[in-house]
């Protein structure tokens, strides 16, 4: 399997677009194709555990991976020391026609774990199949899950290093602590002035600084990432798509063949194009609704068909989906221009330089065949929050609250009955005051470990150790930077 850059260039194998992260015109690595998964291939997943159904999936795009070796980090990431529930990816039933995929039961307790926990065997791997003796340097941008999801996943890990950007004041708490307690001797974390769009924008833009990219060569380090730029943390993705309806089927939800929707919180796109690939590769998928929160850029390009940044930034209590600049939009982009990576280039030129650009009344509707977006604000996740606990007695975090309301939403505009799964992306208690506050209706302590122990008290749903275990961590990561200095931040961590 080849993998080709989004905007026309390289042409490289599956270990180096791991590797790389980011192809060297500032594209992103696709596959050159979609293998496909036949009705009888996806029954016989039905049989299968969560890693066995991961090696499946993984041998079709890793090619130059052998099966041995693809089992073996399999089984280092998704062990029971890693997740706390042997199914990795448990599906729950909310009502008739709705399901929950649980991601986070993880070590960092977010849906970035699947993928985190495997990306780092990937590397090391695709580093040793490419002859690169240097240490991997990996950049990471996060709006707050993917950062300490990658720190867990590459800490200690021989021949790596792992430094992760965040934004200042755009993450919980929790999200914060998470990150500044980390340990190992390989992991590093900058806090950025700035939002999560100058963080994502500011490592994209030294992977393609010459300069920057010399003065790590002369460190002796190469450079690499761990966001979904990387087909390596999106390939994950792609499994628990296949999984979740190997579950339904299981359950006698639907039978083999029949069509399922899956509602995705995503603020860069990556959750949710994973099931694109998965549609493409066969799974029965009749329609992704895309759940965007007041930063609803999504929402507005799957309407209008024009992507715009031209708009106020909002804070919201669904954090991690604050962003205005999807990056993994350009993979759904580059196949809805028939793989015309001239075109591509031109739309994120006019991007970058003018803050929009339009794909034009066809292919906006080709897309609105398999996508449907929407968007919930504070007021609505908050209700979501605690109608969903009322009813079901089952405890959303804002995020899920967001794809929870747009499905309400979905389902009233277009009366689809399809049988439906929410991707749930975190643990409620990542943001235990604001789940707090949606259940009581009063604003409560700013403490989130207080917050967290009253959450538990009313609801009975147990914090996570991972969660109670913060309060007594130390502190060990205190740099900051202004976002136009992130590449000497990162120089002097690694000095």
């Amino acid at each position: 399997m080849s993998f080709f850059s989004t905007r026309g260039g390289c042409c490289v194998t599956a270990s180096q677009a791991i590797l790389q992260g980011l192809a060297p015109d500032g594209g992103l690595f696709v596959p050159a194709m979609f293998p496909q998964v036949s009705g009888e291939k996806i029954g016989k997943l039905c049989g299968l555990g969560y890693q066995e159904r991961a090696v499946y999936v993984l041998k079709l795009f890793l090619e130059d991976y052998s099966i041995p070796e693809i089992e073996a980090d399999v089984a280092a990431a998704y062990g029971e020391d890693r997740f706390n529930d042997p199914a990795v990816a448990p599906l729950k039933k909310l009502d008739d026609g709705t399901y929950v995929l649980e991601l986070f039961h993880g070590p960092t307790l977010a849906f970035k774990d699947i993928a985190l926990q495997l990306l780092p065997h990937l590397v090391r791997r695709a580093a040793e199949k490419n002859g690169e003796t240097r240490e991997v340097s990996i950049l990471v941008a996060t709006s707050g899950d993917t950062g300490k999801a990658a720190l867990e996943g590459f800490r200690d890990v021989a021949g790596t290093s792992c430094t992760v950007f965040y934004p200042l004041d755009g993450v919980s708490d929790i999200q914060k602590l998470q990150m500044v307690t980390t340990g190992g001797n390989n992991t590093h974390v900058i806090a950025v002035k700035g939002n999560f769009d100058d963080a994502q924008t500011g490592v994209k833009e030294l992977f393609s600084s010459a300069e920057f990219n010399e003065k790590i060569h002369q460190t002796g380090r190469v450079l690499s990432s761990a966001n979904s730029i990387n087909f390596g943390r999106l390939v994950p993705q792609v499994v628990y798509y296949f999984s979740a309806y190997a579950d339904l089927v299981n359950s006698g939800a639907v039978r083999a063949g029949d069509p399922v929707n899956f509602c995705v919180p995503t603020g860069n796109f990556g959750n949710i194009l994973a099931g694109y690939y998965a549609r493409n590769m066969g799974l029965p998928v009749n329609k992704l609704i895309c759940a965007s929160n007041r930063n609803n850029v999504l929402t507005d390009f799957f309407h209008q068909g024009i992507y715009s940044t031209h708009r106020t930034f909002f804070k919201t209590i669904s954090p991690s989906m604050d962003i205005l600049v999807s990056s993994n939009l350009e993979r759904l982009l580059y196949e809805s221009a028939d793989r015309d990576g001239g075109l591509i280039a031109t739309w994120m030129r006019q991007l970058k330089e003018c803050g929009s650009f339009s794909v034009g009344d066809q292919r906006r509707e080709w897309m609105g065949s398999v996508f449907w977006g929407d968007c919930a604000d504070d007021k609505d996740t908050r209700a979501e929050i605690r109608n969903r606990f009322d009813q079901n007695h089952y405890l959303f975090d804002p995020h899920t609250a967001v794809a929870g309301h747009v499905l309400r939403e979905y389902r009233k505009a277009t009366n689809d009955r399809t049988p439906t799964v929410i991707v749930s992306t975190a643990s409620p208690y990542k943001f235990a005051a604001d789940v707090l506050a949606s259940l009581t209706g009063e604003a409560g302590t700013g403490d989130p470990f207080s917050a967290g122990e009253e959450l538990e008290k009313l609801t009975g749903v147990p914090m996570p150790e991972q969660v109670r275990r913060l309060r007594e961590l130390p502190v060990r990561h205190r740099r900051e930077c202004e976002k136009n200095a992130m590449g000497e931040a990162v120089l002097a961590e690694l000095a």
